[in-house]
């Protein structure tokens, strides 16, 4: 299947008119996401952190080692 060229002008044109249809979210909807983003980080980081020293303290158990 051969490419075709389009014209650098054509180009930022359709780029333009394709940028147009785009809905944008408004502030309020930026500023929910990015809260819960945040949040989310906060819960995953957490639920990693006590899940690494349980296992920590479980093998460190089994083992005897560490102590």
């Amino acid at each position: 299947m051969a490419s075709r060229t389009t014209n650098p002008f054509t180009f930022l044109q359709q780029v333009r008119s394709e940028t147009a249809k785009v809905t944008w979210p408004s502030r309020r909807e930026t500023m929910i996401s990015t809260v819960m983003v945040i949040g989310f980080s906060f819960l995953t980081a957490l639920f990693f952190f006590l899940a690494d020293q349980m296992m920590s303290y479980a093998v460190e158990f089994i083992l005897g080692i560490g102590r």
